[in-house]
């Protein structure tokens, strides 16, 4: 049993990522760049904010405009607000955790605690959250993880992460801590995420288990 449990946000803790790639699909194509859900959630998911709107940039041959990141953070907030639901199964996997946990995503911070409290989740995690604005790496640096562990008292091998994404678990790798890839949800690449050393499982069911025997 490890003695903490690193927690990603989007697509672990909350089942955000269609809400979030669909406001960001439909704020690119206003802007110029069509690009299907699939399309975008292959391309951007994992990433953080500067870096989805730096790469959409490239990709359309000109910097997006500069108000772009405050006109995505207000409709997406006001999605978030009324839609965002948790993954089904966290609320009872964290119901049932023996040993402390915590959350670090590369997302934005008023943007994490917003979702995380219309999903009814913040109780469990306010002042246990960290985000890529902690760190000067994202992941799939090593950083932010490490900088969790340290912050909850915990050595990196005494860690288990909680991921759905190849750059989170490459992170975590790079972090020397165990993790397991949820692939529960569409946009997962379980594939991807075997291959560069995660666990992977289907359910939330099968995560205490996991976790009992990590």
């Amino acid at each position: 049993m490890r003695k903490l449990v690193i927690f990603d946000c989007d697509g672990v803790l909350i089942d955000s990522e269609p809400i979030a790639n669909r406001v960001f699909r439909d704020l690119l194509e206003s802007a110029g760049l069509k690009m299907t859900l699939q399309e975008v959630m292959g391309t951007f998911v994992g990433s953080t904010k500067a870096g989805c709107i730096e790469r959409a940039g490239q990709m359309l041959g000109h910097p997006l405009p500069a108000t772009f990141g405050d006109e995505w953070d207000r409709v997406l907030f006001a999605a978030l607000r009324t839609e965002v639901k948790p993954v089904e199964g966290i609320p009872q996997v964290l119901a049932s955790m023996t040993v402390p946990y915590c959350v670090a995503s590369n997302g934005n911070p008023d943007r994490i605690q917003l979702a995380l409290e219309a999903a009814g989740l913040w109780p469990r995690f306010e002042g246990r959250m960290f985000t890529a604005a902690d760190v000067a790496r994202p992941k799939p640096a090593p950083d932010l993880f490490l900088h969790a562990a340290k912050r909850m008292g915990a050595e990196p091998r005494d860690c288990a992460v909680i991921e759905d994404t190849p750059t989170g678990v490459k992170a975590a790798v790079a972090a020397g801590m165990a993790v397991f890839g949820y692939v529960g949800a569409p946009h997962a690449d379980a594939a991807a995420m075997r291959s560069l050393g995660a666990v992977t499982f289907s359910s939330m069911r099968e995560l205490p288990a996991l976790l009992e025997r990590a």
